[in-house]
Parts: C-alpha cells; structure tokens; sequence
C-alpha cells in the first residue's frame, strides 16, 4: 500500500507531540472524540485480538472521578503527614488504600534512574519548585488526579489473560491515539498514576473483572501554560540499538 503521508510530515508530528500537563476545560466535540477512537482502533494487536478495553469519562462521570481520586490522593498524603497513627488511619478507611490492579509506585531500575532523576528536576525547575517545597511536590502531583485539567480522561484496561502482550498492544493503541489527537490540535498526557486506584473507575463503568486497569490518559486542549513547553529530551537511537556480536 502507498504512503498516504509524506515521511518529513509524519516526522514532525511525531517529534512535536508533548505530554500536556496543563488543559482548557473546552469540551472535546463527540465527533471528534469518536474520529480519534477510530483512528486508534486501526492499531495492530497480537492476532488482532483488540486485548484491551477503554473506559471514556467525560461531563458528570469525569468530574465524579477526579473527586473521588483527589479525595483518596488527599488522604493518602495525610495518613504520610501524619506518621504511624495517620498510616493506621488511612489502613481503616474503606477505598482509601489505593487498590490498583498493579503496583504503580515501584523502585526504578538504577540503570533507568538517570533519565528519570534528569526528568523530574528539569520539570520541577520549570515550574520554579524547589527540591525541599514539599507543598508544592504535592500539589503537583495532585494534578495526575484532576487530569491536568482537561475536561476527558481515559482509562485503559488490559486483558489478564494475555499478560504482558496485552501491555504491548494498549501501547501501540494508545500512541496511536495520541497521536491521532495531536493531528488534531489536541493534547495528551499519558499517566501511570491513573492506575493508582481501580475502585472508582470499576464503580463508573462496567469493566470486565478479566480486565485490569493498565494506565489512563488525560485529553482535551491544551492552555498556553508553560508546563506545555517541557521537553525532556530524548537519548539518542544509537543509546538504545543493539549492538552485533
């Protein structure tokens, strides 16, 4: 089949694609949130089997969410403010622990920590948050749960049945998405955190119980914030590439 793009074309899509961290609430027209489905669901997967299912929270089921999930978030840094007796606390209160289907909060690779570290301080230091302003570490990482603002979150679940396969395929699936997305003057911000607790999304939408809560997706348009400006930066492919025996 003939390229329908022209490769320098493509290319600037790809590299301009950001993480938006900072939405308008302008609501994303259905239309347009059923052409990026669309375009998305023409993602190759293992065998074709489409391993994975998309919750779409938009209007009252989103701001419903973002409530719930702040509210757990809210706790959570409470029960860490408030040493051994605030952890029993949090231990105590139903659908406060988070109850994730996978651990989100984990210990990274030390071969891995470089690039991660680098990240973090470059946000940070755009955002003029100081290492020791624990407020406001806080405060920005109670945004993943507000959805950076943007008026559409989504959550994606993988088959459990097909293992890390179906991992594989909702990553092809949700670049493709963004991507999608991006073409059309939207934003996206992919979000580990989203995976933190599965409760509510379960409690908001019928999802399969073989199904489990991989990662969720912020998406709506983006603000003029400077957060919009960050690029990490990317290693180069000869970092990554193999090397022959």
């Amino acid at each position: 089949m003939a390229a329908r793009t022209a490769p320098e074309d493509f290319s600037a899509l790809v590299q301009s694609r950001r993480s938006v961290r900072d939405f308008l609430p302008t609501p994303v027209p259905p239309e347009v949130l059923d052409a990026i489905l669309s375009d998305a669901n023409a993602a190759p997967s293992w065998s074709n089997t489409q391993p994975y299912r998309v919750a779409v929270a938009s209007g009252a089921i989103r701001d419903r969410l973002q409530s719930a999930l702040t509210s757990r978030f809210d706790q959570g840094m409470a029960a860490q403010r408030g040493g051994w007796l605030g952890k029993l606390k949090l231990l105590a209160t139903p659908g406060a622990m988070p109850d994730g289907d996978y651990k989100v909060n984990l210990e990274y690779p030390e071969d891995l920590q470089p690039q991660r570290r680098a990240t973090g301080h470059a946000l940070y230091e755009l955002l003029h948050i100081g290492r020791k302003d624990q407020a406001a570490r806080e405060q920005q990482m109670r945004r993943n749960f507000e959805f950076f603002g943007a008026p559409t979150a989504l959550f994606i679940f993988v088959h459990s049945g097909l293992k890390e396969f179906s991992a594989l395929d909702a990553g092809i699936f949700a670049q493709t998405l963004m991507l999608s997305a991006h073409a059309r003057g939207l934003g996206t911000c992919a979000q580990g955190a989203l995976a933190t607790w599965a409760g509510p999304v379960r409690e908001a939408f019928a999802v399969p119980s073989h199904y489990k809560l991989l990662c969720g997706i912020s998406l709506g348009y983006p603000s003029d914030h400077p957060i919009n400006t960050f690029n990490p930066g990317r290693t180069t492919p000869q970092s990554w590439t193999l090397p022959a025996r």
